[in-house]
């Protein structure tokens, strides 16, 4: 079956085809680098490098773009009034982002471009939209320009909004507008704005609108009609309104799809800064293990909520730990076996049609720890075969969804003196132990089971001998 995507600009569910055959261009809204990430810029691009992830595994080759806003309002007014040039800042927290994506294991962006390596093309944009008499430069000598709302029937058809009833555009001063909803495309330089905050163009000097900068990056990369723009639904209105207005207005096709993911809550309330509630990327790192916080965030639907409260990351811990316990168990029994190694790496179809439909995560991870349990089962029964299988399934599962714990990037390293020192001690008590076993002195081998036992350690007696692991 093909996949079915929600696009947003429809409402509602549509097979997915790409434009080319095998091949997908994704666009998505990156962050806007004005302060540290909080775990909403986390679970946005987690849910869009799940959909990578899941198309690549189809079989598409996926060009996927995520650019960074380094120049923008927010930028200048938090670098006013300190040491930091504005340039600086943004480059600073951009390394933030970019930490938080690589310990999550987010896959990089096949490009990942800058709105300040882009005004060129952001100057092209604009001055076709004049051409076309859908912008024009403020009347003021400003070196404002703005987008004509009024020129553009279709304006308000993403979020299926009437023009007369929308609030005034606040992203630039008024001074030189027409009509309160028109939105700044070019905004003329301020005398308390920095010399370097400021480009050439035929209007005066000045810097690109926020919206302006999305609509050049997406043709840029992947040409002026694409597969899919992504976003967090916050978004949706004034950013990819205005995004869709001017591309359109251009003559440039733009997205075929519009995806937007679902935003998060902290104990019930919408999270925000001033209500003091806002999760940062660095305090939810701190509070378990990247691989933990990832399956966390990933597990619900992409368009749904997410409500962050105690003890959802113990929950998302029992949950993988599900996982690593029977991948290790199997691992330890297997070894030894003709089925060493075994087991075709492929998602069953129940996975399958759960991401095809909708990236229905939730759905896909119940086939995943069904096949856990099946596993389990069929170790306890010593039926090998069908536990290769399942150890197969498995691993393919997790890949997709990026918490495989075999994978590299989520190794601990094993070769720490602290790790090195406690396996040496383990393996000594587990000789001592068997030991005592062939001795029949089973009150001292259990002695030693139950000191381990204690401390944390899980024994586990196989035909190929005692192996242990962490509860």
């Amino acid at each position: 079956m093909s996949m079915r995507l929600y696009d947003s600009k429809a409402q509602t569910l549509r097979d997915f085809l790409p434009i080319v055959p095998g091949k997908v261009g994704i666009y998505v809204c990156g962050p806007t680098v004005q302060s540290s990430p909080h775990i909403g810029h986390l679970r946005s691009a987690l849910v869009y490098d799940q959909l990578r992830r899941w198309l690549s595994y189809r079989g598409n080759d996926v060009t996927f773009i995520r650019n960074v806003t380094d120049i923008d309002d927010k930028i200048l007014l938090n670098a006013a009034g300190t040491t930091e040039q504005w340039w600086a800042l943004a480059y600073r927290f951009e390394l933030e982002f970019t930490a938080g994506y690589q310990k999550l294991g987010i896959l990089a962006p096949t490009y990942e471009p800058r709105a300040t390596a882009s005004v060129q093309e952001m100057q092209d944009i604009i001055g076709r939209l004049i051409d076309n008499g859908h912008a024009y430069p403020a009347a003021d000598d400003s070196g404002d320009v703005y987008f004509d709302t009024r020129s553009w029937p279709a304006y308000g058809e993403l979020t299926r909004q009437n023009p007369d009833n929308m609030e005034a555009a606040t992203d630039a001063d008024p001074r030189g507008k027409r009509d309160a909803r028109d939105f700044a495309l070019w905004k003329g330089h301020k005398a308390d704005e920095p010399a370097s905050a400021g480009w050439v163009s035929p209007w005066g000097t000045g810097r690109p609108g926020w919206h302006i900068e999305c609509s050049a990056m997406a043709a840029r990369y992947l040409g002026p009609q694409f597969d899919i723009h992504g976003g967090g639904l916050d978004l949706r209105f004034p950013h990819h309104e205005n995004e869709l207005a001017q591309s359109n207005a251009a003559g440039d096709g733009f997205a075929n799809f519009w995806v937007h993911n679902g935003l998060v809550n902290t104990n019930g309330q919408k999270m925000s800064k001033s209500l003091g509630n806002s999760v940062y990327a660095a305090e939810l790192l701190d509070q378990a293990r990247a691989i933990v916080v990832r399956y966390y965030l990933g597990a619900a639907h992409y368009r749904s909520t997410l409500d962050f409260h105690e003890g959802s990351l113990a929950e998302a811990e029992a949950a993988l730990e599900r996982i690593e316990s029977f991948l290790d168990r199997a691992d330890r029994r297997l070894a030894d076996t003709r089925f060493a190694g075994s087991g075709v790496e492929i998602v069953p179809d129940d996975f399958a049609t759960a991401m095809d439909d909708d990236l229905a995560v939730p759905q896909a991870l119940g086939v995943l720890h069904d096949t856990v349990r099946a596993g389990n089962a069929a170790l306890d029964a010593e039926d090998l075969h069908a536990a290769a299988a399942a150890r197969g399934q498995v691993l393919a599962m997790s890949e997709v969804l990026g918490i495989n714990p075999l994978s590299p990037g989520w190794a601990v390293a094993t070769d720490e003196p602290a790790m090195v020192a406690l396996t040496a001690l383990v393996e000594r008590l587990l000789d001592d132990r068997e030991t005592a076993r062939q001795s029949r002195d089973y009150a001292a081998a259990d002695r030693i089971r139950d000191e381990l036992v204690a401390a944390g350690i899980t024994i586990e007696d196989t035909p190929s001998g005692a192996h242990w692991s962490f509860d």
